[in-house]
């Protein structure tokens, strides 16, 4: 009866909405294609012309090589379709009017952000080479680095679950949740009751998700039974039955900010199968920090730029700024520097994949990776394989069950490259990897929730922490080598004995990865 209700759900539900008119969008462009067949002499003379246009300016558009490869094959292939999907991509007001809304937002947020200059001039002292990479993160993406700030490493989702329940309840003055996916089980269900108390309670409640959610996870009128329950609330970028590239833009975030002292980010979205009471492939493997102190200010501001792309009213950003500086609790004494930090796909510039390269190429003795996807472009797999090849031990944990069967075929095409070069690569036996995790030589780490793949580093809304020799990073090392003894390494030998099928598939699709 369950799975009857959820084929009802499926058949009548927005999901199948959005996939009708997108089907009757692309009839209508197909039906017009066709129509033109009685003028082909003249349409093939205008593809030639247009193909040749488009490939000229693709060529000198300052986008990443995998990119113009992905978009130049479709165009020489079938040059008209491919010529009008590249337009359509391209002239996108939306995605204009959001990009301008941003960095409105983000203007009015720059005051709350500034460096304090004692505290880089420490970090200068410390290591120049990672006071450069603070310096970009200040002056690119708008984010300071942070003294007086401790941490806490979570190996499972399981255990940020408990941690995020008892800090919510500790609540008195706010709490913002910015999460991918949100569904409804005994995760959500177990915050929303506390979300409900603290609302009675006068704290005031935002919580925002993704507008992917509505197509499988939530109804489309969620936030309006939220709203109810005295809970502002709001999805990012709702899905709608309209061919546009707008929509490939999600809020891959998760960020938890609470009074601003606390903090949580990584790749736990609210979901049962993250702290394993719904098994769907094998143990799910994800990690999550939470941390407290001054580099809490930059989640703050981060969820509240991304709040009010779509308010009317300006924002009183001070009003959730802590009156007092933080006091350290017994146990929880900071150590050096936290560097929070947010990524955009409106600015052209991937903040993410630069932090990841700078970690790859300063390595001194090793470079540890977890990560559910590696669909990587050349400078990432570059950087990887140089690394190996300089000495360096480059290891990555990958999923031995996966969640999306092409996303694996096309992981498993980099293997040999990859570990020819030295690369060492591991599957986690027991099931999914879901952690975004990077950690080098006993100093540097980050925690978020950057994937290795095209749409984490170009596409998505992401965020993550940068730790500098702060004692979180030990904990991150130690869980790393933990999950490592849970792993089967792959070698040259499984490589070749992957299906035929599976591996000339993942090669056809690496030539539409960045479309993907």
């Amino acid at each position: 009866m369950r799975k009857l209700r959820k084929l009802f759900r499926i058949i009548f539900g927005r999901t199948t909405f959005v996939l009708l008119f997108l089907a009757l969008q692309l009839a209508f462009f197909f039906g017009a294609f066709k129509w033109l067949t009685n003028y082909m002499h003249l349409v093939y003379a205008v593809c030639l012309l247009l193909s040749a246009g488009v490939i000229i300016y693709i060529f000198n558009e300052p986008m990443d090589s995998s990119f113009k490869l992905a978009w130049i094959v479709p165009v020489l292939v079938v040059p008209v379709f491919g010529v009008l999907l590249y337009i359509l991509v391209q002239v996108q007001f939306q995605t204009r009017l959001l990009a301008k809304r941003l960095r409105m937002v983000i203007s009015e947020t720059e005051g709350y952000l500034k460096q304090d200059k004692a505290v880089m001039a420490r970090l200068q002292a410390a290591s120049v080479r990672s006071s450069h990479l603070a310096d970009y993160l200040n002056r690119i993406a708008g984010y300071p680095a942070y003294e007086n700030t401790w941490a806490r490493y979570f190996p499972l989702g399981e255990d940020k679950f408990l941690a995020l329940m008892e800090e919510l309840k500790k609540a008195r003055h706010f709490i913002f949740m910015e999460y991918f996916i949100i569904e409804r089980g005994y995760m959500w269900n177990s915050i929303l009751e506390i979300l409900e108390e603290k609302v009675k309670e006068g704290v005031e409640v935002r919580v925002m998700y993704d507008g992917m959610c509505c197509l499988m996870l939530l109804p489309y009128s969620y936030p309006k039974e939220l709203e109810k329950r005295g809970i502002r609330c709001k999805m990012f970028s709702p899905i709608k039955p309209t061919l546009s590239t707008y929509q490939n833009n999600r809020d891959h975030r998760k960020i938890v900010v609470i009074d601003g002292y606390t903090a949580f980010t990584g790749g736990v979205n609210l979901a049962d199968e993250y702290i394993n009471r719904k098994v769907r492939f094998g143990h799910w493997k994800d990690t999550a920090v939470m941390i407290r102190g001054d580099a809490v200010r930059s989640f703050t501001m981060m969820f509240l730029q991304m709040w009010n792309i779509t308010e009317r009213e300006k924002e009183n950003y001070r009003r959730w700024l802590p009156e007092r500086p933080w006091i350290p609790q017994p146990g929880q004494e900071p150590s050096g520097f936290a560097m929070p930090y947010g990524d955009s796909p409106m600015d052209h510039e991937q903040v993410g994949k630069q932090v990841y390269l700078d970690i790859l190429n300063q390595a001194r003795r090793y470079v540890h990776i977890m990560t559910p996807y590696l669909i990587l472009d050349d400078e990432m797999k570059n950087a990887l394989c140089y690394g190996a090849k300089r000495g360096i031990d480059v290891t990555i944990i990958m999923p031995h069950i996966p969640d999306k069967k092409y996303a694996y075929l096309l992981a498993r095409t980099y293997y040999p490259e990859l570990i020819q070069a030295g690369v060492r690569i591991y599957e986690y036996t027991p099931g999914f990897v879901h952690a975004k995790v990077f950690v080098s030589d006993d100093e540097k780490a980050v925690v978020g929730t950057i994937n290795l793949d095209f749409r984490s580093l170009y596409l998505h809304f992401e965020c993550g922490v940068y730790f500098y020799r702060n004692r979180v990073i030990d904990e991150i090392e130690k869980d790393y080598q933990e999950t490592l003894e849970k792993c089967s390494r792959v070698t040259m030998e499984n490589v070749r004995n992957y299906s035929w099928i599976g591996a000339k598939t993942g090669r056809l699709l690496r030539l539409i990865a960045p479309l993907m």
